[in-house]
């Protein structure tokens, strides 16, 4: 499994992480019911084929995610790199303090490797929250300084602040490709790695829907589905033909070559410029041993090129937007 380094931290993450948003999930929660010997099997087999990313979130399940996690890692702990985020209503300095020590409860750990602000920061000034997480880093409770969803002009305004940031976890796949236009360069010119969410666009990307009406509604509230029809909030007409035409011409693609279009859109992931590691749920042993194959597969150039210009059009339709939740003005992404 490749390892690269998180920014400037010295922390080494595989290509490939694990999103842990389902661990310590109900049937009332997002990614319904899955057991704790199911989470205690996805990291097992992540750990055997190399993958030692895991990322949480203390919004996530009520925090029950980060307690499962921590119990799908007791004993192998040194092994792993875990990640988790504080919501931005919790950026207060001391609120951020208790919240961190929460977490970190949740986790049964002494200090996380990764902390991300989960979205910009709107009800605290930017300053303090940043110095309390340098402080926080200084005092080991966390070892790097990441924020997620993070648009040009709020990444700015934390880098002003002197925190040293490295990571920047943001929406990217083939049919999310937004961020390339401003901010991927502005990343890297900062030398601050950028973490891909929904690299498999909660399944879309993996071949098994063919038509819009297939999709569950709940996994249509993004700006490529008309915004007209609940629970999308965001308003636009969406680009659904655009949208289809790019996964069913990328599946053909994948036939062509003989893989499984889930491994061709991670791979694709991975080879972009900029790119520390593509995160990926999954629910069992199955799962991330596939998806782990991605990491090995050989992404040519001619390959990479031919999927920019099938997906192209759809990323000149919905603009340079990285909010795919909400448009316009109410973009919480600048």
């Amino acid at each position: 499994m490749q390892m690269r380094t998180c920014g400037r931290s010295g922390i080494e993450v595989s290509v490939l992480g694990i999103g842990c948003w389902s661990f310590g999930g109900s049937e009332q929660d997002y990614w319904g019911k899955q057991e704790q010997y199911d989470a205690n099997d996805v990291v097992a087999a992540a750990l055997d084929c190399g993958i030692n990313y895991f990322d949480t979130a203390e919004a996530y399940n009520d925090g029950r995610s980060e307690e499962a996690l921590g119990i799908a890692l007791k004993g192998r702990r040194e092994h792993a790199v875990i990640s988790t985020k504080i919501g931005p209503d919790n950026a207060e300095p001391a609120v951020l303090r208790e919240h961190c020590e929460a977490s970190l409860k949740r986790l049964g750990t002494d200090y996380v490797d990764i902390y991300y602000v989960h979205w910009p920061i709107t009800k605290h000034p930017i300053k303090d929250a940043f110095d309390t997480l340098t402080a926080l880093k200084a005092e080991g409770k966390i070892r790097s300084i990441c924020v997620s969803n993070f648009g040009v002009e709020q990444l700015t305004e934390a880098l002003q602040t002197g925190a040293q940031i490295d990571l920047n976890q943001l929406a990217y796949s083939i049919i999310t490709r937004a961020i390339e236009v401003e901010l991927v360069p502005l990343c890297m010119d900062n030398q601050i790695g950028v973490v891909p969410y929904m690299a498999l666009m909660q399944g879309l990307l993996t071949g098994k829907y063919r038509t819009v009406d297939q999709i569950p509604p709940n996994r249509r509230r993004t700006r490529h589905f008309r915004g007209d029809v609940p629970p999308a909030r965001h308003g636009e007409p969406g680009a659904e033909e655009e949208t289809m035409h790019v996964v069913n011409s990328l599946r053909e693609i994948a036939q062509e070559i003989g893989v499984p279009m889930e491994r061709l859109s991670l791979s694709w992931a991975m080879a972009k410029p900029g790119i520390t590691s593509v995160l990926v749920g999954a629910r069992n042993r199955e799962q991330i041993q596939s998806n782990a194959e991605a990491a090995e597969m050989e992404m040519t150039p001619e390959l990479l090129a031919r999927i920019d210009d099938l997906s192209r059009p759809l990323l000149e339709k919905l603009g340079a937007n990285c909010d795919y939740w909400q448009g316009g003005e109410s973009s919480r992404t600048r």
